[in-house]
């Protein structure tokens, strides 16, 4: 395979000009070329209002290496791209099916992989199928009574149900698994241009009908999904995981158990620490969401030239070291997107952002977070060090739930710094899912979250001019930025505890729905190398 890098073309090009440059940059002629695929598309705007697409293209031609001897082009080089596979079956008889603990990307990936493999897993998830669950949120968001077990974070397809799905990761790769996730998506229905992406996103409303496309591909290779079916606790004896206990009546024997719970599992993490599974704090972020305008997003990373219509909806990613030593960053940043309330427990409320897959809403929002490490948090839960962060978490979030009776609090970014209530919005209105209020935010933050922040907002006015505005909206809490624990595992991805496999963003070991896909293809290789494949 050969591969094109760094080929730029004005933002209004055609498939046939690229097509010629691609013949052009191999000095070849365009009937010579078999096929080729775009393999990332990023945008290059640093000289604005001159703006250029930036592609890498793999390229299949006969008598590939002469071709790229010819080019004599440091950009043109031979691949071979990594093709993923699942590993041959252990020797370890496999008398129970593998069970899978959540629906999340974790579980979802990782019972795929099984089931393809002919394991026919059984996930257990504690919330809804998404049509239902879908049905909670909105119910829920118009002002009705949340759903400890159907809500923003729990049910079918985890929290990245109701996110903007964005698909990016920095995790290294040479075994393919990422973009074997991502066939996966466009498989079940996700746009292609996902692929190659330089920030790939599907949209909440599309990544809704991926997942049932996905349960129904598990189903069809024989693999099972039980849905209101919680797992209360874990039966271990002898340091192995014998069975889990469902809904805290019906026990279920088990081998090999995948725990894919998510980061807001709050009532798992604390009876895994009462089992004395060995686990860990660990650092995280918080922080609050800030809303602009998407227009002036557009006119500071685009300025204002002629390729508005051909370009997507802008994003940024921003990030800065504090005078007190914090550092602050932009997370999950959502072109014209919404707000969300993503509470999951009663009394408390969490907020995150959300976009469809057309991003065309009036704001952009991203949240503003600052580094927290487990000597920040030790004190809020002495007793349990493991759980303090999770500690954290809530008492924040029981602060901002307070403030408004469980509406999401806003506060105009001016008023925030100032110390002022806000009871007037300037030109930014709040684009939220869910109902707010003006709120004091700083009521609810730590004095070192709040100075980093204003001071962040401040040293990002500098690369986006507007970012500092007075009326930009505040809302919070954001809280569920990552998992605020670690459950130790092995190199095989086994926990001390035999037959248990912590997997994915709840456990520790991702960051978003990609790394989280993939960690769960990760431990299902882990059990498909250990075990038979399981007969009858």
């Amino acid at each position: 395979m050969i591969q094109i890098s760094q080929l730029k073309l004005a933002p209004d090009h055609t498939q046939e000009e690229l097509a010629r440059k691609i013949a052009r940059t191999l000095k070849a002629p365009e009937e010579a070329v078999l096929g080729w695929e775009i393999v990332k598309k990023s945008i290059d705007a640093r000289k604005k209002p001159e703006i250029f697409f930036v592609y890498t293209i793999w390229v299949r031609m006969k008598r590939e290496k002469d071709v790229v001897k010819k080019a004599r082009n440091q950009n043109v080089s031979l691949v071979a791209p990594p093709e993923y596979r699942m590993p041959e079956p252990g020797k370890e008889p496999l008398r129970r099916r593998p069970v899978i603990i959540g629906s999340g990307p974790a579980g979802l990936f990782c019972g795929l992989a099984l089931a393809r493999a002919g394991y026919r897993p059984l996930i257990l998830e504690r919330g809804r199928s998404v049509e239902e669950r879908v049905r909670d949120v909105e119910a829920f968001w118009k002002g009705g009574s949340l759903n400890p077990e159907s809500n923003v974070q729990f049910g079918e397809g985890g929290a990245g149900t109701f996110s903007d799905g964005k698909l990016n990761t920095l995790v290294k790769d040479p075994e393919g698994r990422g973009r074997a996730v991502l066939k996966t998506f466009v498989e079940a229905g996700a746009n292609p241009d996902i692929l190659y992406m330089h920030k790939p996103h599907i949209g909440t409303d599309v990544l809704r009908r991926v997942v049932v496309q996905i349960r129904r591909e598990i189903q069809a290779h024989g693999g099972e999904i039980r849905f209101q079916s919680g797992v209360t606790d874990f039966q271990i004896e002898d340091g192995r995981l014998e069975g889990v206990v469902i809904n805290g009546r019906e026990e279920l024997p088990v081998q090999a158990a995948v725990l894919a719970v998510g980061h807001s599992a709050r009532d798992t993490f604390e009876r895994l620490w009462q089992l004395r599974v060995p686990m860990e704090a660990k650092a995280f972020a918080m922080g609050l969401r800030i809303e602009h305008p998407q227009q002036m997003i557009q006119l500071a990373r685009y300025g204002e030239g002629p390729y508005g219509p051909y370009l997507p909806a802008a994003d940024y990613k921003v990030t800065h070291r504090a005078e007190n030593g914090r550092g602050i960053y932009s997370f999950c940043m959502c072109p014209g997107g919404y707000v969300v309330n993503a509470s999951s427990e009663p009394g408390r409320l969490a907020v995150n952002g959300m976009s469809l897959r057309a991003r065309d809403g009036r704001n952009a929002n991203s949240a503003m977070i600052v580094t927290v490490k487990p000597e920040d948090f030790a004190s809020y839960c002495p007793e349990r060090p493991a759980l303090s962060g999770m500690e954290l978490q809530r008492r924040l979030e029981e602060l901002a739930w307070q403030l408004c009776g469980g509406r999401i609090p806003v506060q105009l970014l001016g008023d925030f710094e100032t110390g002022k209530d806000s009871v007037a919005l300037g030109e930014t209105e709040p684009q939220t899912m869910g109902g707010w209020d003006f709120g004091s935010l700083r009521q609810i933050l730590p004095g070192y979250i709040s100075e980093a922040i204003i001071e962040g907002v401040h040293a990002f006015d500098r690369q986006i001019p507007g970012f500092a505005r007075w009326d930009a909206v505040f809302s919070g809490v954001e809280s569920r930025t990552s998992s605020p624990v670690r459950i130790l595992r092995n190199e095989r991805c086994e926990s001390a505890v035999e037959g248990l496999y912590p997997c994915g963003e709840g456990a520790g070991y991702a960051g978003g729905i990609t790394s989280a896909a993939m960690d769960g293809c990760k431990v299902a290789e882990e059990i498909v190398k250990r075990f038979t494949i399981l007969l009858g």
